[in-house]
């Protein structure tokens, strides 16, 4: 059962916004919005293919191999 506990004094706003920011981490909201409306199979494929390409973005920007520094030999 997912659920929050309400501490004594806390504003309701407070309270929902700790909500909603769990619902969004564990990936609930996002999952709601997608079912609200049929998705074709290519719509579902090209939103696949975005995400699948945002997370390579990020992988590579942390971890890309480190640059090899060239020496040059005086002779």
């Amino acid at each position: 059962m997912r659920g929050i506990e309400v501490k004594k004094g806390e504003s309701v706003d407070r309270v929902l916004k700790r909500l909603k920011s769990k619902l969004d981490s564990e990936g609930i909201l996002e999952e709601m919005r997608r079912r609200r409306s049929f998705e074709t199979p290519v719509k579902r494929q090209l939103r696949k293919d975005r995400a699948a390409s945002k997370r390579g973005k990020v992988r590579w920007k942390f971890h890309r191999p480190a640059p090899v520094e060239k020496t040059t030999d005086a002779q």
